[in-house]
């Protein structure tokens, strides 16, 4: 069988020509491979971060010094996955950059791929040397976005990161049940 690069080619989840670098509100949600349990765990409604979950926490404060063009929001670190706000200001004054699209092989400083893709891959590498387990999956190969449209919805979403870990027992993403 001849190998098809057309059958192997993964499909975007993001909205085709879309700008994921302009200025607005996008909430994530990383989880990690095969959805493990690896950030610590819900005790009494409460998140309890191990060592895994606190490197997931610093990285996740640092991704603001790397992108001067962003500021976080509510954030939430679960037992197998993040859930985390981030405004995109590309202004300055009155100026506003041009906008761009990201394509296979061709990243835009500032966007959101670009953004997540840093975060995911500091995580990885600090969580790999803490278990001395080179080139080992933290992260599912994706990840899950949504572009925030008004406040309402600014708001509800924000409500759900905050009582998150109180909802644990019915989380689709709890692989206890």
């Amino acid at each position: 069988m001849q190998y098809n690069p057309d059958l192997h080619r993964r499909q975007s989840l993001r909205l085709k020509e879309y700008d994921y670098s302009q200025n607005g509100y996008y909430f994530v949600t990383v989880c990690t491979y095969q959805k493990e349990c690896l950030f610590g765990e819900i005790n009494n409604g409460k998140m309890v971060l191990n060592e895994c979950g606190l490197i997931v926490k610093q990285c996740w404060h640092e991704s603001s010094n790397h992108f001067l063009n962003i500021k976080l929001d509510k954030f939430a670190i679960m037992p197998n996955h993040i859930h985390g706000i981030i405004t995109i200001d590309n202004c300055r004054g009155t100026a506003c950059r041009a906008p761009t699209y990201e394509s296979f092989g061709n990243p835009v400083p500032g966007s959101m791929p670009t953004i997540i893709r840093s975060f995911k891959s500091a995580v990885t590498k600090q969580i790999n040397i803490l278990r001395n387990s080179p080139q080992t999956p933290v992260w599912h190969r994706n990840y899950y976005e949504h572009v925030i449209r008004n406040d309402a919805e600014l708001n509800k979403i924000r409500e759900y990161i905050i009582t998150n870990s109180v909802m644990w027992d019915l989380d689709n993403e709890n692989t206890n049940h």
